[in-house]
């Protein structure tokens, strides 16, 4: 938890943005509905808990079982919550009071939890707008649905609150409370840099335990442990296999085969929940193929482009379209693709090799704010989402400004699914030279991402360290280890 005075300052600009943008005598009121604990197969065997993000940021604590209110005409706010009863203390143990717990955020009155409840029937009976930010929970979502009495898929949507027919979250509120938190303050960057500590750390461990006979499953299990020793533990589901090729690949269950590469994409959150997200891929044998150098120098060398070009003002949907030229400069070398350059970029080549966008926005989440919507969260008003495949998975693609927090992950992959569709469609329009490509049906695939902070004059990487990232250096550490 921050000093009160973040959290009073976040709620003061908050209550400006939202009486700037709404009608007078008719604001309404923003609802924040917190997390409660959810059970993994039975009540009282519950999942680590994670407080929901936006209350988190607003009203700073992390415990289950509470809402807040603040009202958008009197500027009232309201902390809901339940002092615990002798049940909670044999459980427990004494737990400070609710009144104290909003002493810690600037918050002087307090009711009890099922009072959220109440007052948002009466504010809603009363013809008053209630404004509430899209849930992804499911608890929240049925919650909120039966307060509003509109359907659990209204719920998970926005639309304008003003003169909107339809009941859904707040547009007003989620773009108020995207535009704050996109940018972030010195007390977030100071704990994202934190989380790319331990980001640093467990990635570190993972190429340490990288060696030939070790199951995956080991290797996991040795960076998730360096996270809960460290901060809260990992901020998203461990991606580590030798199937590069499968973006999102869960499954640790293989053995380290020489001749093959790892691919760890995997971050942590330190104990306030802010995020890291680091990806690298090893030589399982300690050393590149030359075919994998080939490629990984590729890969390599857009990241670094990428790096050079995120700055205050430039778009970082030209800065994809940028790494997708030079990623096919690079493969036309290699007598994989052929035809002009800008040619390739404007027909969407680059996206058979790299199917993902560039990177995404990083904080309290490690895809920040995107259960608000990916769009709203990642595209300036006068962008729309590209229909290709690669630019069109472009998460972060606005204007970049200085407090932006963002991920430089370019890729290649060798998908034989993919190849084999595009070639019987004839997507690449000839661009793509199959028998070449053919070559490395089972090469796999590689990514290499850092987290950026821009800054007044461009960018910086965060995290108090880098990890080896050239070559050269990736197989010297792996050497030494």
């Amino acid at each position: 938890m921050f000093g009160k005075e973040i959290y009073v300052g976040r709620r003061k600009r908050l209550l400006e943005e939202m009486r700037a943008t709404g009608n007078d005598g008719r604001r309404g009121i923003a609802v924040f509905l917190g997390n409660v604990e959810a059970p993994q197969n039975y009540r009282g065997n519950d999942y680590k808990f994670r407080q929901e993000s936006s209350f988190l940021y607003f009203w700073g604590i992390d415990e289950p079982g509470f809402g807040a209110i603040l009202d958008l005409d009197s500027g009232d706010e309201v902390l809901y919550g339940n002092d615990v009863d002798i049940d909670d203390i044999i459980w427990m143990g004494p737990q400070p009071s609710v009144a104290s717990k909003g002493g810690l955020i600037g918050v002087d009155r307090t009711a009890p939890y099922l009072g959220f409840f109440e007052a948002v029937r009466t504010a809603k009976a009363s013809g008053r707008t209630v404004h509430f930010l899209p849930t992804s929970r499911y608890y929240n979502t049925m919650m909120l649905s039966s307060l509003m009495d509109c359907p659990a898929e209204n719920v998970r949507k926005t639309g304008p609150a003003y003169g909107n027919p339809e009941i859904t979250a707040s547009l007003e509120l989620t773009r108020a409370v995207i535009s704050m938190r996109l940018i972030k303050e010195a007390c977030e960057i100071e704990e994202i840099d934190k989380a790319c500590e331990i980001g640093w750390l467990m990635h570190t461990a993972a190429r340490q335990a990288c060696k030939p006979g070790v199951r995956e499953q080991d290797i996991v299990g040795k960076m998730e442990g360096v996270t809960i020793s460290k901060g809260w533990g990992v901020s998203f589901t461990t991606i580590l296999s030798q199937n590069g090729e499968t973006l999102h690949n869960h499954s640790h269950h293989q053995i380290i085969t020489p001749g093959r590469m790892l691919l760890i994409d995997a971050g942590a959150e330190s104990n306030t929940h802010y995020a890291s997200d680091f990806t690298r891929t090893l030589p399982c044998s300690g050393k590149f193929t030359p075919k994998q150098r080939e490629i990984y120098d590729i890969v390599a060398e857009c990241n670094e482009l990428a790096f050079q070009l995120a700055a205050p003002g430039i778009p970082y949907r030209e800065v994809h379209l940028a790494v997708a030229a030079k990623m096919l400069d690079g493969l036309k070398a290699l007598g994989l693709v052929n035809g002009h350059i800008d040619d390739m970029v404007n027909e969407g080549i680059a996206g058979m090799f790299m199917p993902h966008g560039l990177g995404h926005n990083m904080g309290i989440d490690v895809h920040d704010m995107e259960d608000l919507g990916e769009d709203l969260v990642g595209y300036d008003d006068d962008q729309t989402r590209a229909s290709q495949l690669g630019l069109g998975s472009l998460r972060m693609a606005r204007r970049l400004k200085p407090g932006h927090v963002i991920t430089d992950e370019p890729g290649i992959y060798f998908v034989p699914a993919l190849i084999s569709k595009w070639k019987e469609e004839g997507t690449d329009k000839g661009m793509v030279n199959y028998a070449a490509v053919e070559k490395y049906l089972d090469f796999g695939g590689i990514r290499l991402e850092d987290d950026l902070l821009i800054t007044d004059d461009g960018c910086r990487r965060l995290g108090p360290h880098r990890l080896p990232i050239a070559a050269d250096d990736v197989e010297a550490a792996m050497a030494s280890e």
